[in-house]
């Protein structure tokens, strides 16, 4: 009958166990959802290289090249930027809410050619990126008849919008309808180009005093050559700014679509070159680790999870933590055993240490030079207790037995090819040692048939634990999300106040249970 001080300690754990596994579930949870650290190993997500060749044409004097390059992209994450320029010395600089990379030489001659690389990945759109509410652009004064036109288109849309998102909608629905009447014919008259129309549009915008500028940008599908920069136009609605086909009118940043400037600066700068260069656009599709692109994504965003992980350390610790952070999901794996089956074992946690072992072993040889060393300890055991030997000497022997018969099967396998063998020097001799000297007291003192029980239990044990320990999507949540620990540690404190039938004990009174009314 249990006491207000055992039912006090049960709410106690339950409560701490509780506060454990939904603190680690949160984290995992935040570093999945939001830095996007995946689930399972070997993830891959689509990523890009955008490349810009600038050629240009010196005239054996000093040059001066600029371009503008994107800032910040909305909607992607930059993993790695590079600037390709040989000779040329090179300046970025960000200015006026544009970024521009200037290259410089003193002297050269002939064609030149220098390159900016640009590798991201998408993350979730965004809007664009807000700064000082701009003023009301001044009416600009239209010639006739080109005036009367927008003046009665801009009065139309007025009357059927309710405010600057939705004028701006209806706005490019009217100039780019098939069924255009004869003010859209006016002021389309002559455009073919569409940079061309974008900047008519903020011009008619201006005089319905809205702000507006253009976004250039590529579209980022599959690798091709010769892509070109589109325009998109941008409106501040007084709160931020927004995106919009020039075409269809949508809003929102479209899918895909990498803003490489916004405004009216000139794409390209230069000096000492006998034409203005010329800029080609590449864009190549790719996979990289969805970690990689994880922890870039945490970078832009400020978050500083990412630098106090794992993944922070040099890659020889990593490979030594992905072997020991394993070693608690075997160990809750041995609590279940032997708590709840029933399972019995030489030791507590000496079946996880064998686990260990067999990760390199690999499992069926594992249990054989397991079996042939236990067995071979336990024959020069029996021997040494005739000797009448104290415990401590008789523990040195038969570590030292141990020993060398790990020496001769290691000796036997290199000279008859055998590679696997040379593992047997990975068992811990220490715990052999002890599961050698524990097995032979349970020998003595409960007879062979226990003996043999513990000792199949304790490889029973050693085997599951190997093969939870190289689970390879084990390994990968356990060393992403080491915050699953504390959902084990949660488990293990329940399990810890766990006081009702073992499996095994329901299996050896199923006669009893059978025969009860």
């Amino acid at each position: 009958m249990t006491g207000p001080k055992a039912r006090t300690r049960d709410l106690h754990v339950r409560l701490l166990a509780l506060v454990l596994i939904v603190l680690g579930a949160s984290v995992c949870w935040y570093k999945n959802a939001y830095l996007g650290l995946p689930l399972r190993p070997g993830e891959d997500t689509e990523t890009w290289t955008v490349q810009a060749q600038l050629v240009l044409e010196a005239r054996r004097k000093p040059v001066k090249a600029s371009l503008l390059v994107p800032r910040e992209p909305p909607g992607f994450v930059v993993l790695d930027e590079d600037f390709i320029s040989g000779g040329f010395g090179l300046a970025v600089e960000t200015e006026g809410g544009v970024r521009r990379a200037s290259w410089a030489v003193r002297r050269a001659s002939g064609p030149q050619t220098l390159y900016y690389r640009l590798s991201l990945a998408r993350t979730e759109v965004e809007t664009a990126k807000d700064g000082p509410v701009p003023k009301y652009p001044p009416k600009p004064e239209y010639a006739e008849p080109y005036g009367s036109a927008v003046r009665g288109i801009l009065d139309e849309v007025r009357e059927e919008s309710a405010d600057i998102a939705t004028f701006t909608r209806e706005l490019l629905l009217r100039l780019s309808s098939p069924a255009a009447d004869e003010n859209v014919h006016l002021i389309r008259e002559g455009i073919d180009d569409p940079n061309e129309w974008a900047l008519r549009v903020v011009d008619i915008l201006r005089g319905a005093r809205i702000p507006s500028r253009i976004a250039y940008g590529l579209r980022l599908g599959d690798s091709r050559n010769q892509a070109r920069l589109e325009p998109l136009l941008v409106v501040h609605n007084e709160k931020q700014w927004i995106y919009f086909d020039l075409e269809s009118g949508e809003r929102g940043l479209p899918p895909g679509f990498l803003i490489w400037y916004e405004g009216d600066a000139p794409l390209i700068e230069a000096e000492g070159v006998s034409k203005l260069p010329e800029i080609v656009f590449s864009v190549t599709r790719t996979y990289r680790e969805v970690v990689e692109v994880a922890r870039r994504r945490a970078g832009q965003r400020g978050s500083r999870l990412i630098e106090f992980s794992l993944l922070s350390l040099p890659v020889n610790l990593q490979n030594v933590y992905r072997i020991l952070l394993m070693v608690p999901l075997g160990a809750l794996l041995m609590v279940v055993l032997r708590n709840v089956v029933g399972l019995r074992t030489f030791g507590t946690f000496m079946p996880i240490l064998i686990a260990l072992a067999f990760r390199e072993t690999q499992l069926l040889w594992g249990i054989i030079l397991f079996v042939l060393l236990v067995g071979l300890g336990l024959g020069f055991r029996f021997y040494l207790e005739q000797l009448r030997l104290l415990l401590v000497p008789r523990l040195a022997a038969v570590l030292t037995i141990v020993l060398i018969v790990m020496a001769a099967i290691s000796i036997f396998s290199a000279q008859a090819g055998m590679q696997r063998g040379l593992s047997v020097a990975l068992f811990p001799m220490v715990i052999l040692a002890m599961v050698i000297e524990r097995m032979s007291i349970v020998w003595e003192e409960h007879g062979p048939a226990e003996a043999m029980i513990q000792g199949l239990g304790s490889l029973v044990v050693a085997s599951l634990g190997y093969l939870v320990m190289t689970q390879p999507l084990l390994i990968h949540l356990v060393f992403v999300f080491p915050e699953v620990l504390l959902v084990v540690l949660g488990i293990v404190l329940l399990l810890g106040r766990y006081t009702g039938y073992r499996l095994s004990e329901l299996w050896r009174f199923r006669s009893a249970v059978q025969d009860s009314p």
